[in-house]
Formats: C-alpha cells, sequence, structure tokens
C-alpha cells in the first residue's frame, strides 16, 4: 500500500525533534545518514525528510531573526505541531523516542542506545530512570548540534570527548534543565573545569579563569589548556545562543 504524501502529527513530531538534533548545515538527504536512518524507520524518503526538516526553519525565530527565511511551504499542520512542542523540551524527547519505539516494535531506551542496565528495574522506578536519560540524551544531541559538534573553547570536535554542560547544574533548577539555553558544548577536561567554577563564560560570552588556574600561569601546561583561552570568544552556536542569566548565575555562584 502506497504511503500517503500527507504527513501525521506523529512523524511530524519525530522529525520536529530530529531537527532540533541536526546542525543548520547537515540538513541534506544525500549525505546526513541521520536522516537516511530516519527515513528507513518512518518510509518517508531522506529527500522528503531534508524537505520538511527545511519547512521547519521558517518557523524558527533564531533562524529568521537572522535574515535566514528557510523554506516558506511550512504547512498549518507543521506550524501547529511547531506550537505544542515550543519549549516544551521533556514533551518533545519522550513523545518522539516513544513514537520511535513503536514504529519498531522495541523498548524506548532500545531506540536512544541507552547504555544502563534496565533489566532488574520495573515499574516506576524503570520508568522514572528511563525518562531522565531519554531527556538528557535529548539534551547532549541538541546541544552538540548547535555548536556543530565543536568545543566553543577549543574547537576540538571529536564527539567521544564532548559533553552537553549545564551552565545552572541539573540539580539546581529543574525548570531550566533540559533548556538547550542553558547548555555549553565542552570538551571533557573544560567541562570539568566549568563544573568545579574553575573557569566560567562570562554574559558577553566570554572566557574567565579562576585565581586557582591563573595561580599555575607558570606552568607550561596550563598554558596550553587554560591561559590562552583567558579572555578570549566562545564559538556561538548556530541556535540556542546560552541564556545571559544562566551565566550570571554561574559566574555568581559556582565560578570560584
Amino acid at each position: 500500500m502506497k504511503k500517503s504524501n500527507n504527513w501525521t502529527v506523529e512523524e511530524l513530531t519525530i522529525i520536529l525533534n530530529l531537527y532540533w538534533k541536526t546542525p543548520y548545515n547537515k540538513i541534506s538527504g544525500t549525505s546526513n545518514q541521520d536522516i537516511k536512518a530516519m527515513s528507513a524507520i518512518i518510509g518517508r524518503t531522506p529527500a522528503a525528510i531534508a524537505y520538511k526538516l527545511m519547512n521547519f526553519t521558517s518557523l524558527d525565530e533564531e533562524r529568521t531573526q537572522k535574515g535566514n527565511k528557510g523554506k516558506e511551504s511550512a504547512s498549518k499542520l507543521d506550524a501547529a505541531v511547531w506550537q505544542e512542542y515550543k519549549n516544551n523540551w521533556e514533551k518533545l524527547a519522550i513523545d518522539s523516542s516513544s513514537l520511535l519505539a513503536k514504529l519498531q516494535n522495541k523498548p524506548i531506551e532500545f531506540v536512544v542506545n541507552l547504555e544502563d542496565d534496565f533489566s532488574k528495574l520495573e515499574g516506576r522506578e524503570k520508568e522514572r530512570l528511563v525518562r531522565t536519560r531519554v531527556n538528557q540524551y535529548d539534551f547532549r544531541q541538541r546541544v552538540l548540534a548547535s555548536y556543530n559538534q565543536r568545543c566553543c573553547i577549543t574547537g576540538i570536535n571529536l564527539p567521544n570527548l564532548l559533553i552537553a554542560s549545564h551552565i545552572i547544574p541539573w540539580s539546581q533548577n529543574e525548570q531550566e534543565r533540559l533548556n538547550p539555553k542553558n547548555g555549553l558544548c565542552l570538551n571533557a577536561l573544560h567541562d570539568k573545569a566549568f563544573d568545579k567554577g574553575l573557569i566560567t563564560i562570562t554574559p558577553d560570552y566570554r572566557v574567565k579563569l579562576s585565581k586557582t588556574i591563573l595561580e599555575k600561569a607558570k606552568e607550561a601546561q596550563y598554558g596550553e589548556m587554560f591561559l590562552r583561552f583567558d579572555n578570549k570568544m566562545i564559538e556561538l552556536p548556530d541556535r540556542f545562543l546560552p541564556d545571559k542569566e544562566f551565566l550570571t548565575w554561574h559566574n555568581q555562584n559556582i565560578f570560584q
């Protein structure tokens, strides 16, 4: 039976979540492996998925405010799905992952490649942990995509070395823990330094070193790893510019 040309709400929900995990410059039906993999799951061609992702750019205020209109053929249903999930990151992550799990007849934890062993967990405990892991996974994907998978301080672009760092820690603000504007893409070393308050990012997006690091200035390795970045602008993301209020909070509450 031939698939209808009309997109469903379920399909659009899945593709909207993919949109936030795909760098603008990687939206391609021919070269993007994630789009090709999604094509096999939902039964749409890679070209159709790429075109739908471009439709969503016309609804993306961060994109249009920069003068990039994207495709202007977003449908009313596109807009409705966009509005339903706007800034509702947890609902989008869970709904999309649940739909993908249903399509593949697999548990949700398999869909997002979670490494946890859930075999001994049951009921609400398992549900709670799975939801947490799904949300953490999607937060990472969104933040890394917004920085084109490059550390915003050093430019390192090896995904296995990159962390989606929370500006306000996960435990400190439940309301903002999944907000991509509360995230920075950092390599593992600078993520740990940021988490411990040894460095911060100022509200004007510059790296600032703590006294602890500055006292190590005479040691060559600190110069290479930290001192050369002092007061330098970070590489800004294509979307989800870090919220200045969150950065101010980190400066005042975490930075040493």
